[in-house]
């Protein structure tokens, strides 16, 4: 606690050196009345004046000692009360300061303690602070992360996008292009439509000229037309064409189609005793195409079935099916497979008439 100073006033007393006015003129006369005395003979007035000035020289010099007693009394009791005072309101003020500074040590203490608590709390808030800054630092990093892949995927699908807009010009292009050819192809079906119904009536007529031919003004009507040979319900056209006029496997299959036929399929061992029957004039390597070929490792009919391997027999059963290997027939002989692309004779079957 600082200390308090106190100072002390000091009171000097001075004699007063230049007397009075009065006390000076009467100092003067008694001198001058001295040096009368001294220098004349003295009267009885000048001894009672000069008694007279001496006693009132004397008493006033005593007055004069009273008062300044009096007044080093008076600057003493006034000194003494103002060192009291000061003493005093100084130890009050002593007092005061004790008391303000336990009352503000008190209040310094609760609010060190109340600032403390707030610092724990403060350091508590500020972990929790903490962990949330990390939480949502790793957030911020997971959403960069995504808007990263957003932004890669946005990238991604403007281009495709922009993709699809330039295949969608181009569909409409083609689509376009396409309506025109709906059209043509419409007017064309017209076409074909007129042209189809003018070929049945020639077909008609045709079959019927073909199955049932005019003699002598008169209709006889057969089960095959003419040039084709009858077995059970079927009918039978074997091409026995000179070597420079016979033809490959789909040559061959061809000419079938452009009869209205197809070669010959066989599901039966009737149908397997006319193929060997209408194979004519076969022999060697010289026999005829019928409609069974290999394909995709396996030999099948021209109608989509499967080889039924008991009609190979008596004969030894048929060698691996190899893509572009083809079978033909040779009479009282065996199936042979050979090379589609060879040149030999055909057989093609188509269905009997029935009435």
């Amino acid at each position: 606690m600082a200390e308090e100073e106190v100072s002390y006033a000091s009171v000097v007393f001075k004699s007063n050196q230049h007397p009075p006015p009065e006390a000076k003129n009467e100092e003067t006369v008694y001198d001058e009345v001295k040096a009368q005395s001294e220098t004349k003979q003295p009267t009885a007035d000048t001894n009672v004046s000069a008694d007279f000035l001496l006693d009132k020289k004397a008493n006033r010099r005593l007055q004069d000692q009273r008062l300044a007693c009096c007044l080093g009394i008076l600057c003493v009791i006034l000194l003494s009360v103002i060192i009291a005072g000061v003493v005093y309101f100084a130890t009050v003020s002593h007092q005061s300061d004790e008391s303000g500074l336990m009352a503000a040590n008190n209040n310094l203490t609760n609010l060190i303690n109340k600032l403390s608590l707030d610092n724990e709390k403060t350091m508590r808030d500020n972990n929790n602070l903490t962990v949330q800054l990390d939480n949502l630092t790793q957030n911020y990093n997971v959403l960069e992360s995504k808007i990263t892949n957003l932004t890669a995927d946005v990238q991604n699908l403007t281009t495709q996008n922009q993709k699809l807009e330039t295949r969608n010009q181009q569909l409409e292009t083609q689509n376009q292009q396409l309506e025109t050819q709906r059209n043509n192809l419409t007017e064309q079906i017209r076409d074909l439509e007129t042209n189809w119904n003018k070929l049945n009536v020639s077909r008609a007529q045709w079959s019927i000229d073909a199955y049932c031919p005019k003699t002598t003004n008169v209709r006889q009507c057969t089960a095959c037309q003419n040039g084709w040979l009858p077995k059970d319900s079927n009918c039978y056209a074997y091409n026995n064409a000179a070597p420079r006029d016979q033809k490959t496997w789909e040559e061959a299959r061809q000419d079938c189609r452009g009869k209205g036929s197809d070669l010959v399929v066989v599901h039966s061992q009737e149908e397997k005793d006319a193929l060997n029957e209408y194979s004519a004039g076969s022999s060697g390597t010289d026999g005829y195409w019928f409609g069974l070929r290999a394909e995709g490792g396996r030999w099948k009919w021209i109608d989509g079935s499967n080889l039924n391997e008991s009609y190979w027999t008596p004969q030894p059963p048929p060698p691996a099916a190899t893509d572009g290997q083809c079978v033909m027939s040779v009479k009282n002989y065996k199936w042979i497979s050979v090379s589609c692309a060879d040149r030999k004779q055909w057989i093609c079957i188509k269905k009997a008439l029935s009435v």
